[in-house]
């Protein structure tokens, strides 16, 4: 399976030493990637289903209140529909390694496509912002934040743009204010909000803000 996925555009790296054989329910068969909250893994579901699953880092998994967090965002997160966003199938904010899992979605980051194809063409510009504005109404109107939108977290699939870990990113960002004083997101992508711990509340404009970015 791991195969057909790389064919479609899900790059797996085999699994290292240190890496888990299972998360969950879920068998992990290859490494997708990291980021700001921890690894991302493939795995696979008892019904051959394909799935996303990240892991806190060690850092956030020893603080309550990004547990705490966490699970109030995965809970809310569970609840996002539509077409534009990858669902969370399954979560476990109070393991010992905090994880949720997401429906693995075919196709390559924007970030890819551009550095390979170059700019896209308007018309698929237009079609990108539509989708993309149709996921962060979803998100927004369940009380989410992304807060690390950017064209690494979109992905380009057959049917239209997809937007990834809408679940974790708030929860994640305000762990690492608390703990080390200094913004989790990715400069020119970022509010000004964003880069402050005094500043004014971070809300979906914030998104917004990445978004035109």
């Amino acid at each position: 399976m791991s195969d057909n996925l790389a064919r479609v555009g899900v790059l797996v790296r085999p699994l290292a030493k240190n890496d888990p054989q299972q998360i969950g329910p879920f068998r992990i068969i290859g490494l997708l990637g990291g980021g700001g909250m921890g690894r991302v893994y493939l795995g696979r579901a008892a019904d051959g289903r394909p799935v996303a699953v990240k892991t806190a880092r060690s850092e956030l998994a020893d603080d309550r209140g990004f547990r705490a967090r966490f699970a109030r965002e995965v809970s809310a997160a569970q609840q996002v529909g539509g077409p534009f966003v990858a669902p969370v199938v399954d979560a476990a904010p109070h393991d010992d390694v905090p994880w949720m899992a997401t429906a693995c979605v075919p196709g390559v980051s924007l970030t890819d496509a551009v550095h390979d194809c170059g700019p896209l063409p308007e018309h698929a510009v237009r079609l990108l912002t539509a989708g993309l504005l149709h996921a962060l109404t979803a998100v927004h109107a369940h009380g989410l934040v992304h807060r690390d939108l950017k064209p690494s977290n979109i992905l380009l699939t057959a049917e239209g743009p997809r937007v990834i870990d809408f679940g974790i990113a708030h929860s994640a960002a305000d762990t690492a204010l608390t703990t080390t004083g200094t913004a989790l997101g990715t400069p020119g992508f970022m509010a000004p909000e964003q880069l402050v711990m005094t500043g004014p509340k971070v809300t979906g404009a914030a998104d917004v803000f990445a978004l035109g970015g």
